[in-house]
Protein backbone atom coordinates (compact mmCIF):
# COMPACT_ATOMS: atom_id res chain seq x y z
CA UNK A 1 0.00 0.00 0.00
CA UNK A 2 1.09 3.56 -0.72
CA UNK A 3 1.66 4.81 2.84
CA UNK A 4 2.07 8.40 1.68
CA UNK A 5 -1.33 8.27 -0.02
CA UNK A 6 -2.82 6.62 3.07
CA UNK A 7 -1.59 9.37 5.40
CA UNK A 8 -2.76 12.09 3.02
CA UNK A 9 -6.19 10.43 2.75
CA UNK A 10 -6.57 10.18 6.53
CA UNK A 11 -5.49 13.79 6.93
CA UNK A 12 -7.97 14.93 4.27
CA UNK A 13 -10.82 12.91 5.79
CA UNK A 14 -10.10 14.20 9.30
CA UNK A 15 -9.99 17.87 8.29
CA UNK A 16 -13.07 17.53 6.09
CA UNK A 17 -15.03 15.85 8.90
CA UNK A 18 -14.07 18.53 11.44
CA UNK A 19 -15.00 21.36 9.07
CA UNK A 20 -18.30 19.75 8.14
CA UNK A 21 -19.30 19.03 11.71
CA UNK A 22 -18.89 22.73 12.46
CA UNK A 23 -20.90 23.75 9.39
CA UNK A 24 -23.45 20.94 9.29
CA UNK A 25 -24.92 21.19 12.79
CA UNK A 26 -26.36 24.73 12.51
CA UNK A 27 -27.39 24.08 8.90
CA UNK A 28 -29.16 20.86 9.89
CA UNK A 29 -30.85 22.68 12.76
CA UNK A 30 -32.18 25.34 10.41
CA UNK A 31 -33.39 22.77 7.88
CA UNK A 32 -35.09 20.58 10.48
CA UNK A 33 -36.45 23.17 12.90
CA UNK A 34 -36.60 26.41 10.94
CA UNK A 35 -39.72 27.86 9.38
CA UNK A 36 -38.36 29.52 6.26
CA UNK A 37 -40.10 28.61 2.99
CA UNK A 38 -36.68 28.46 1.33
CA UNK A 39 -35.66 25.39 3.30
CA UNK A 40 -36.65 22.92 0.58
CA UNK A 41 -34.43 24.76 -1.94
CA UNK A 42 -31.44 24.68 0.40
CA UNK A 43 -32.10 21.04 1.27
CA UNK A 44 -32.17 20.15 -2.42
CA UNK A 45 -28.86 21.95 -2.99
CA UNK A 46 -27.32 20.16 -0.01
CA UNK A 47 -28.39 16.80 -1.46
CA UNK A 48 -27.17 17.64 -4.97
CA UNK A 49 -23.71 15.99 -4.59
CA UNK A 50 -25.44 12.63 -4.01
CA UNK A 51 -26.94 12.57 -7.52
CA UNK A 52 -24.44 14.79 -9.33
CA UNK A 53 -21.55 12.93 -11.02
CA UNK A 54 -18.40 13.67 -8.98
CA UNK A 55 -16.50 14.63 -12.13
CA UNK A 56 -19.08 17.34 -12.86
CA UNK A 57 -18.61 18.86 -9.42
CA UNK A 58 -14.84 18.50 -9.75
CA UNK A 59 -14.86 20.18 -13.17
CA UNK A 60 -16.84 23.21 -12.01
CA UNK A 61 -14.66 23.56 -8.92
CA UNK A 62 -11.56 23.33 -11.11
CA UNK A 63 -12.88 26.12 -13.33
CA UNK A 64 -14.41 28.16 -10.51
CA UNK A 65 -11.28 28.17 -8.39
CA UNK A 66 -9.00 28.90 -11.35
CA UNK A 67 -7.89 32.16 -12.99
CA UNK A 68 -10.89 32.25 -15.36
CA UNK A 69 -13.30 33.48 -12.66
CA UNK A 70 -13.37 36.48 -10.35
CA UNK A 71 -13.41 34.19 -7.31
CA UNK A 72 -10.44 32.23 -8.60
CA UNK A 73 -8.44 35.40 -9.36
CA UNK A 74 -9.21 36.74 -5.88
CA UNK A 75 -7.97 33.51 -4.29
CA UNK A 76 -4.80 33.63 -6.38
CA UNK A 77 -4.14 37.23 -5.29
CA UNK A 78 -4.67 36.32 -1.63
CA UNK A 79 -2.73 33.03 -1.59
CA UNK A 80 -0.28 33.63 -4.40
CA UNK A 81 -1.41 30.45 -6.17
CA UNK A 82 -4.66 28.76 -7.30
CA UNK A 83 -6.40 26.26 -5.06
CA UNK A 84 -6.54 23.68 -7.82
CA UNK A 85 -3.94 20.90 -7.55
CA UNK A 86 -3.28 21.67 -3.87
CA UNK A 87 -4.27 19.94 -0.64
CA UNK A 88 -6.34 23.00 0.36
CA UNK A 89 -8.27 22.66 -2.88
CA UNK A 90 -8.98 19.02 -2.05
CA UNK A 91 -10.39 20.11 1.31
CA UNK A 92 -12.75 22.57 -0.40
CA UNK A 93 -13.90 19.92 -2.86
CA UNK A 94 -14.30 17.28 -0.16
CA UNK A 95 -16.35 19.60 2.05
CA UNK A 96 -18.80 20.27 -0.77
CA UNK A 97 -18.91 16.66 -1.95
CA UNK A 98 -19.46 15.16 1.53
CA UNK A 99 -21.86 17.87 2.75
CA UNK A 100 -25.05 15.76 2.44
CA UNK A 101 -23.50 12.93 4.45
CA UNK A 102 -22.86 15.35 7.30
CA UNK A 103 -26.20 17.15 7.15
CA UNK A 104 -28.85 14.56 6.31
CA UNK A 105 -28.35 12.15 9.27
CA UNK A 106 -28.57 15.09 11.70
CA UNK A 107 -31.67 16.48 9.96
CA UNK A 108 -33.34 13.06 10.20
CA UNK A 109 -32.47 12.83 13.90
CA UNK A 110 -33.77 16.32 14.66
CA UNK A 111 -37.03 15.68 12.82
CA UNK A 112 -37.59 12.54 14.89
CA UNK A 113 -37.57 14.48 18.17
CA UNK A 114 -40.94 14.81 19.86
CA UNK A 115 -41.76 18.53 19.32
CA UNK A 116 -43.28 18.71 22.79
CA UNK A 117 -39.80 18.66 24.32
CA UNK A 118 -38.76 21.70 22.31
CA UNK A 119 -42.06 23.50 22.86
CA UNK A 120 -41.79 22.97 26.62
CA UNK A 121 -38.32 24.52 26.68
CA UNK A 122 -39.54 27.51 24.67
CA UNK A 123 -42.50 27.92 27.02
CA UNK A 124 -40.04 28.18 29.91
CA UNK A 125 -38.33 31.08 28.17
CA UNK A 126 -35.41 29.39 26.39
CA UNK A 127 -34.29 31.07 23.18
CA UNK A 128 -34.34 29.05 19.93
CA UNK A 129 -30.54 28.82 19.91
CA UNK A 130 -30.49 27.58 23.50
CA UNK A 131 -33.22 25.03 22.77
CA UNK A 132 -31.14 23.77 19.86
CA UNK A 133 -27.88 23.53 21.85
CA UNK A 134 -29.22 22.30 25.19
CA UNK A 135 -32.19 20.15 24.17
CA UNK A 136 -32.07 19.13 20.52
CA UNK A 137 -28.39 18.31 20.00
CA UNK A 138 -28.05 16.04 23.08
CA UNK A 139 -31.07 14.06 21.85
CA UNK A 140 -29.46 13.34 18.47
CA UNK A 141 -25.94 12.37 19.59
CA UNK A 142 -26.16 9.08 17.72
CA UNK A 143 -27.15 10.90 14.53
CA UNK A 144 -24.22 13.28 14.89
CA UNK A 145 -21.84 10.36 15.40
CA UNK A 146 -23.27 8.59 12.34
CA UNK A 147 -22.84 11.78 10.30
CA UNK A 148 -19.20 12.08 11.37
CA UNK A 149 -18.40 8.45 10.53
CA UNK A 150 -20.18 8.57 7.16
CA UNK A 151 -18.50 11.86 6.27
CA UNK A 152 -15.06 10.51 7.16
CA UNK A 153 -15.47 7.29 5.17
CA UNK A 154 -17.10 9.03 2.22
CA UNK A 155 -14.10 11.36 2.03
CA UNK A 156 -11.72 8.39 2.24
CA UNK A 157 -13.40 6.85 -0.80
CA UNK A 158 -13.60 9.96 -2.98
CA UNK A 159 -12.34 9.59 -6.53
CA UNK A 160 -13.89 11.84 -9.18
CA UNK A 161 -13.67 15.12 -7.29
CA UNK A 162 -10.11 14.60 -6.07
CA UNK A 163 -8.97 13.45 -9.50
CA UNK A 164 -10.44 16.48 -11.29
CA UNK A 165 -9.46 19.04 -8.67
CA UNK A 166 -6.21 17.53 -7.39
CA UNK A 167 -4.79 15.72 -10.38
CA UNK A 168 -3.34 12.87 -8.33
CA UNK A 169 0.06 14.45 -7.61
CA UNK A 170 2.07 12.01 -5.41
CA UNK A 171 2.65 13.43 -1.94
CA UNK A 172 0.37 16.42 -2.56
CA UNK A 173 -3.03 15.36 -3.85
CA UNK A 174 -2.81 11.61 -4.46
CA UNK A 175 -5.31 9.86 -2.19
CA UNK A 176 -5.78 6.11 -1.76
CA UNK A 177 -8.53 5.94 -4.37
CA UNK A 178 -6.26 7.65 -6.92
CA UNK A 179 -3.38 5.39 -5.89
CA UNK A 180 -5.60 2.35 -6.49
CA UNK A 181 -6.50 3.63 -9.95
CA UNK A 182 -2.82 4.17 -10.79
CA UNK A 183 -1.93 0.68 -9.54
CA UNK A 184 -4.54 -0.88 -11.83
CA UNK A 185 -3.37 1.28 -14.73
CA UNK A 186 0.15 -0.05 -14.14
CA UNK A 187 -1.14 -3.65 -13.93
CA UNK A 188 0.15 -3.91 -10.35
CA UNK A 189 -2.79 -6.00 -9.23
CA UNK A 190 -1.13 -7.24 -6.04
CA UNK A 191 -0.71 -3.69 -4.72
CA UNK A 192 -4.15 -2.76 -6.01
CA UNK A 193 -5.64 -5.69 -4.11
CA UNK A 194 -4.00 -4.54 -0.86
CA UNK A 195 -5.31 -1.01 -1.31
CA UNK A 196 -8.80 -2.14 -2.31
CA UNK A 197 -8.96 -4.63 0.56
CA UNK A 198 -8.02 -1.94 3.09
CA UNK A 199 -10.72 0.39 1.73
CA UNK A 200 -13.29 -2.44 1.76
CA UNK A 201 -12.51 -3.43 5.34
CA UNK A 202 -12.46 0.16 6.60
CA UNK A 203 -15.82 0.92 4.96
CA UNK A 204 -17.40 -2.30 6.27
CA UNK A 205 -16.20 -1.70 9.82
CA UNK A 206 -17.46 1.88 9.75
CA UNK A 207 -20.93 0.83 8.58
CA UNK A 208 -21.10 -2.02 11.11
CA UNK A 209 -20.26 0.50 13.82
CA UNK A 210 -22.97 2.93 12.70
CA UNK A 211 -25.75 0.36 12.21
CA UNK A 212 -24.69 -1.80 15.16
CA UNK A 213 -24.71 1.16 17.51
CA UNK A 214 -28.15 2.22 16.27
CA UNK A 215 -29.54 -1.29 16.80
CA UNK A 216 -28.02 -1.48 20.29
CA UNK A 217 -29.53 1.89 21.16
CA UNK A 218 -33.01 0.84 19.98
CA UNK A 219 -32.80 -2.38 22.00
CA UNK A 220 -31.70 -0.43 25.09
CA UNK A 221 -34.59 2.01 24.73
CA UNK A 222 -37.01 -0.89 24.40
Amino acid sequence: MDKEALLLTLRLATITTLVLMILALPLAGWLALGRSKLRYIVEALVALPIVLPPTVLGFYLLVGLGPLTALGRTIIRLLGHPLAFTFSGLVVGSVLYSLPFAVQPVVAGLRSIDPRYLEAAQTLGASPSRVFRAIALPLVKSSILAAAVLTFMHTVGEFGVVLMLGGGIPGRTQTLSISLFDQVQNFDYAAANHTALWLLLASTIALLFVYGRSLFRRNSDA
